[in-house]
């Protein structure tokens, strides 16, 4: 083997690293664009819903508004005001992405909760809401808590018949 020879396979040598080299550092850079992509994404993520826990329990504060809101016997000033409270506290939540779940119609069981069935007309109706339901950037924040209608059976009002 010649200087020439010997020159050339240590050049060949030197290619395939300085490729293998390369192709690490071409990899390592793809992962940490992926990485910084990804830390991202979740720093959105969180900033988000970083209130959610804190909206959720301010709903508790709604719920006993639309409680006395209720229960008041007349408009009266006080009524007024405390009317006005829980609008005021409602635009300030809904500017952070509060929204209420809607419960007319049919019963969704991605957003309703269902806590007891009525005989009614149709099947699968929403007949009462025992709470109101809400979502926050399109994430369920609290199910609704509804009643749900459920179509007479002939059957059993027939069997009933038949063990009177």
């Amino acid at each position: 083997m010649g200087p020439d020879t010997e020159l050339a396979a240590e050049l060949e040598r030197a290619r395939t690293e300085a490729e293998s080299n390369m192709d690490l550092a071409k990899r390592i850079q793809a992962e940490f664009d992926n990485y910084r992509k990804r830390a991202a994404k979740e720093n959105e993520e969180f900033r988000r819903f970083a209130n959610s826990s804190l909206i959720s329990s301010l709903l508790a504060t709604v719920d006993d508004l639309d409680r006395a809101l209720s229960q008041a016997g007349g408009e009266t000033e006080f009524v007024a005001g405390v009317r006005n409270v829980r609008e005021g506290l409602m635009k300030t939540l809904k500017e952070c992405g509060l929204e209420e779940i809607p419960t007319e119609g049919g019963f969704d069981p991605a957003l309703h909760e269902a806590m007891a069935s009525v005989d009614g007309e149709e099947d699968g109706m929403v007949a009462d809401v025992y709470q109101k339901g809400y979502t926050m950037q399109g994430r369920v924040l609290r199910y609704a808590k509804v009643t749900v209608t459920k179509k007479p059976n002939e059957n059993e009002e027939g069997e009933e018949k038949c063990q009177e």
